[in-house]
């Protein structure tokens, strides 16, 4: 008989670690719902088109991005990274700007499987379209700071970098092909550079990293007004207390960044792998998507990698217990139907056993609970309409009458 197992670079989470992806998207949501953002829930697929706009010429695109023709005949993929579909919604519908939205969401890319690296994986991020204003552009770094430093992260380096606009850019990319053109550069990229230079600049061979230790510094090379923008959102997280760290190597994997560009490297994480977030500006990416010219910037966590940096530092572990309260009875099991359905309404998490087990083996199961409290009911407790409430950690019990358990429990809860 086969046995069916999760596709490869792809995994389940179970009980207790959902619980702390449970508790990552409630705080993420908490943060960026307190800035004015609103859930946005998009299609896993969408046409092809709409993430060919975010740069055919790079890797997501081009080698690791799940397309196929459905049974309509229509041209789809699944989505590999959600900006573009929320960019697509906004066209769609044209909310009044600026419009504010934040995601939970899968993504699905074709690449080797690698630690926090999987074929799908979880995005936590943010988009805000409609202002081209700096002051946003600071909004939205130090919400993807403060999302890591809210999970107690420490060795978290924000990187920063501005890849300019449609003015500055051009004469850059003309100085920075004639650079590379005299580099020697790892065998991707040694023909294949003039299409897109700024690949060069991300690519991790020491071929390449080598090449271009002394290569133009993009920040060096802004017209005034990026150069203006630049300045303002580096005035602005300072005056935030934002600690950052410029890049001129940053270019991000995809195509339709412009002016600020950032990511979140994690200390704890191996050099190679160790980005748990990042994104930037895309003032052009609207009007690829057919709509008018509307700027916007943004960012994505990866749920995967957070976590990952999490247990690296000992910090926003697996929840010791789901439920607050075990309830043991060896009267046949009404008593725990009733005291588990009373307890559930009053908003208090509890749990019991099933199949008329002994109480010994109630308690084991009460232990590895982990709930704080247990209540006890067997054949003296029933006749006297009475529970016993004892606490799993201290040991300490009492008898109490039933009519006034809930009381007790909420009153050793808080």
């Amino acid at each position: 008989m086969v046995e069916f197992r999760a596709p490869v670079g792809t995994r389940d989470v179970l009980p207790p670690e959902s619980a702390r992806w449970e508790r990552l998207v409630a705080q993420f949501a908490g943060e960026v719902e307190r800035a004015g953002y609103g859930l946005v829930l998009s299609p896993m697929f969408e046409d092809v088109g709409v993430f060919e706009r975010v740069g055919e010429g790079t890797d997501v695109v081009r080698k690791e991005m799940y397309d196929f023709e459905d049974k309509g005949g229509r041209r789809v993929a699944l989505r590999p990274e959600v900006t573009a579909s929320v960019v697509r919604a906004y066209v769609q519908h044209r909310p009044t700007p600026p419009f504010k939205a934040w995601y939970a969401a899968p993504n699905f890319r074709y690449e080797r499987p690698q630690a926090g690296r999987f074929r799908q994986h979880h995005q936590l991020g943010v988009e805000a379209l409609g202002t081209d204003d700096a002051d946003l552009d600071v909004e939205v770094v130090a919400l993807a700071w403060s999302v890591c430093a809210g999970l107690g992260l420490t060795q978290v380096t924000l990187l920063l970098n501005s890849l300019g606009d449609d003015v500055c850019r051009p004469a850059y990319l003309d100085q920075l092909r004639a650079y590379l053109g005299a580099a020697d550069l790892c065998d991707e990229h040694s023909a294949g550079f003039g299409k897109n230079p700024l690949r060069v600049l991300d690519c991790k061979r020491n071929a390449c990293r080598t090449a271009t230790e002394a290569a133009p510094r993009f920040v060096d090379h802004l017209c005034e007004p990026c150069s203006a923008h630049f300045a303002r959102v580096r005035a602005g997280l300072d005056s935030l207390g934002v600690t950052y760290t410029l890049q001129p190597r940053l270019v991000r994997g995809l195509d339709y960044y412009t002016r600020t560009t950032f990511e979140l490297a994690a200390g704890s994480l191996d050099s190679a792998q160790n980005a748990v977030g990042g994104g930037g500006r895309y003032d052009r990416l609207a009007e690829a998507l057919g709509g008018p010219p509307t700027p916007g910037i943004g960012f994505g966590l990866g749920a995967e990698r957070l976590l990952l940096a999490c247990d690296a530092e000992g910090v926003f572990g697996v929840p010791q217990s789901n439920v607050d309260v075990w309830v043991i009875d060896t009267t046949g099991g009404a008593a725990a139907l009733g005291l588990t359905h009373d307890l559930r309404a009053a908003g208090i998490s509890a749990d019991r056993s099933f199949d008329g087990r002994s109480m010994k083996s109630q308690f084991k199961s009460a232990d590895r609970s982990g709930a704080r409290l247990a209540l006890v009911v067997g054949d003296h407790e029933l006749m006297a309409s009475t529970v016993t409430l004892r606490d799993l950690r201290g040991g300490e019990q009492e008898t109490v009458d039933r009519a006034d358990i809930l009381k007790h429990v909420q009153e050793r809860l808080s």
